[in-house]
């Protein structure tokens, strides 16, 4: 007669309880693997939370171009067409002029500093920013040379505080300029301090000047994988077209780049050592079930011979194993969990926990721990009951 999932349950745990040192040392060669698995299952997501908030600080990852000769840059809006034809993996293509930097911006009786730029159509595409009041440069206001602007949050506060400044005017060199959105802040580079910005189209920059020149492409990639090789493609095509001037590339995530390939390094090293670990507690788990069998051979002969199926048998040593695999895993967890938190609150780390690596971590534990137990549970199901009993 089949026994019921709970007596193979209850005889399972009173089996281990038999063997308390045996089950003990199991439990903690499971311990160790999950332990070594879940801890860099953690240090992976912490890593990869600390990069998406330095991300999201930032202008979107941006390939950025310019070129110099003895006559200045000779950039002009005809490359950016250029580059548009022969790239791939591109996302957004536009241009971006510095005109001042720490400039005097004035509304009525109040005064801030800004950095003042001019950029073509698709800026906020390229630099991944959004309005979060009014609106960005239309076409209209690029072909009728309309002197309007758009200030981040930064310049807001220095000079409109509390105010809506959309509609304001404002003053940047004796000029009148009428301020038409707000966008959010962001930063180019690593420790760089949000400041006042202050953005007008390119077309009314070159209406003023008299300049066809543009000082800087900005290119966002589809993909930041694919950043460096789209940073010498660009390099290589100016430098074909101005072979007698220099050509500078570079990009706003380098040091994020470089973090992500360190972090892949360590991760596999640190998830080659758990899958050691787990490897290990397999062991573990298999020499012992094989033990266990050798010890309880009576045992199996006679509850076969008082009617307990091979099925039965074979069931009880994999749960066993499952038993020990998962009180295993489920401390490990727990215990990485604690860790974590207490240096995630040190170091003001973003940490939150995530049910899927937990679940990765239990399913990689049992897996192993029923894997291992399989072969010798086989065996001890295979058993014959009359020469079971006579091993008594």
């Amino acid at each position: 007669m089949s026994l019921s999932i709970f007596d193979l349950i209850r005889i399972s745990c009173d089996s281990l309880r038999g063997n308390r040192l045996r089950s003990a040392l199991t439990t903690l060669g499971v311990f160790m693997g999950v332990t070594a698995v879940s801890a860099t299952l953690q240090v992976r997501t912490i890593s990869t939370a600390v990069i998406a908030e330095e991300i999201e600080k930032r202008e979107a990852p941006q390939v950025q171009a310019m070129e110099w000769s003895r006559s200045g840059s000779r950039l002009r809006v005809e490359d950016v067409g250029y580059l548009k034809s022969r790239l791939s993996g591109v996302q957004a293509i536009g241009t971006s002029a510095g005109i001042d930097y720490g400039a005097s911006i004035i509304f009525e009786q109040n005064e801030g500093t800004a950095n003042v730029s001019a950029v073509s159509e698709g800026y906020l595409q390229i630099a991944g920013r959004s309005i979060l009041q009014g609106r960005f440069f239309s076409e209209a206001d690029f072909t009728s040379y309309r002197s309007v602007a758009v200030i981040d949050n930064v310049l807001r506060e220095q000079i409109f505080k509390k105010i809506n400044p959309v509609g304001k005017r404002i003053y940047f060199n004796g000029r009148l300029y009428v301020v038409i959105g707000l966008v959010d802040t962001k930063i180019q580079y690593k420790d760089e301090e949000p400041s006042g910005e202050m953005l007008v189209p390119m077309s009314l920059y070159a209406a003023l000047t008299g300049r066809r020149n543009i000082g800087t492409i900005l290119i966002r990639p589809q993909e930041m994988a694919e950043m460096n090789r789209l940073e010498e493609q660009v390099k290589q095509l100016l430098t074909q077209r101005y072979p007698d001037g220099e050509v500078y590339t570079w990009n706003n995530v380098e040091d994020i780049i470089e973090q992500k390939k360190t972090l892949d390094l360590v991760s596999r090293a640190l998830l080659a050592v758990g899958a050691v670990a787990l490897l290990v507690g397999g062991v573990g788990i298999a020499n012992i079930t094989i033990a266990a069998v050798m010890e309880r051979t009576p045992e199996i002969g006679l509850r076969r011979a008082i009617g307990a199926t091979s099925g039965d048998i074979m069931f009880q040593f994999i749960l066993e194993a499952a038993i020990l695999s998962l009180l295993g895993g489920v401390l490990a967890i727990l215990t990485v969990h604690g860790l974590t938190m207490v240096v995630a609150d040190r170091f003001e780390l973003p940490y939150e926990f995530e049910r899927k690596t937990a679940g990765l971590a239990i399913g990689s534990a049992l897996l192993v721990g029923v894997g291992a137990g399989f072969l010798p549970a086989m065996q001890a199901s295979k058993l014959d009951p009359v020469q079971a009993l006579r091993s008594r």
